[in-house]
């Protein structure tokens, strides 16, 4: 009995304590980033198009960033989406067993590959590349951050993805074929439909990944803090706008309580793509029966 109890309490304690940690990390972004907002206002902050922390007086506009942000986000969507899905529906549904032992491991390998690996991958192979192909004066945009930034988000899509389709009962498949459908009728209008929540909950979780990416982004598109306006300049986004300033600001300043402004709309954004990967995946659940 007496070993139980203390089984049990500190499996209380480990269960409780990304709790903690996550109160932990949202007293600090709290107390850090609210000054900024009381400074500037929250709309000058959110809606201002200039970051100038250094100059006198300062502007603290997040807008460029921001749409930095947005920005490379979208792009690596259109990058990791198909491949990411595809290499799911390929690896469930296509694949053979030896195919599927072959390439699985491949792309979840991509997921322990340090992001400053994708960094210099990014900054040696692609950048020139992009470079060289559409005539730039720099290779280093964010069209090369979205290359980059949505092959690092293929294995968190492609893993989600082929789980949700692993989790379609085989009585739908037999009952399209049963109906007179073949494979590819199945595949479209029967097992996609079925998995479509478990599919966007790896799409959604990806994003996340490609938003809060910090190493790769500081690395390959630019470090440019200007209103982004092609996909073919240097931009910055927010993530690498922490990570190249947090240096140099001064603790307690205005800068420094910008940059943890940020931090804290980042957490939001990414607080919310991960509400609604949960709902979503808590629908999928539900919708075939596997429980909350």
């Amino acid at each position: 009995m007496l070993k139980e109890k203390i089984y049990k309490s500190v499996f209380l304690v480990l269960a409780f304590a990304s709790l903690l940690f996550l109160v932990g990390i949202m007293v600090v972004l709290f107390l850090n980033g609210l000054p900024i907002f009381k400074e500037t206002g929250v709309f000058n902050f959110l809606f201002g198009r200039d970051w100038y922390p250094t100059y006198e007086p300062p502007e603290f506009g997040i807008l460029p960033l921001a749409l930095a942000s947005l920005m490379v986000t979208f792009g690596a969507l259109l990058v990791c989406v198909p491949l990411g899905v595809g290499s799911a529906l390929y690896l469930n549904e296509l694949a053979g067993h030896r195919q599927k032992a072959i390439l699985k491991p491949i792309i979840e390998i991509l997921a322990g590959i340090p992001s400053i690996v994708f960094g210099f991958f990014g900054m040696l192979i692609v950048a020139p590349l992009v470079q060289r192909i559409f005539n730039l004066p720099v290779g280093l945009t964010a069209f090369t951050g979205s290359i980059i930034l949505g092959i690092m988000a293929v294995p968190t899509v492609c893993s989600i993805s082929e789980d949700a389709l692993s989790y379609v009962p085989k009585s739908f498949r037999e009952a399209s074929l049963a109906l007179g459908a073949n494979r590819w009728q199945t595949l479209i209008k029967v097992v996609i439909p079925a998995a479509g929540s478990g599919i966007s909950t790896g799409i959604i979780l990806g994003m996340s990944r490609a938003v809060g990416e910090t190493m790769t982004v500081l690395m390959v598109t630019g470090g440019a803090a200007v209103m982004p306006k092609s996909f073919f300049i240097p931009v910055r986004p927010m993530t690498s706008t922490i990570a190249a300033e947090m240096g140099e600001a001064v603790v307690g300043s205005s800068h420094f309580h910008a940059l943890f402004g940020i931090g804290l709309v980042l957490f939001v954004i990414t607080l919310i793509f991960n509400i609604i990967a949960e709902m979503i995946s808590r629908r999928f659940r539900v919708k075939l029966g596997l429980g909350r």
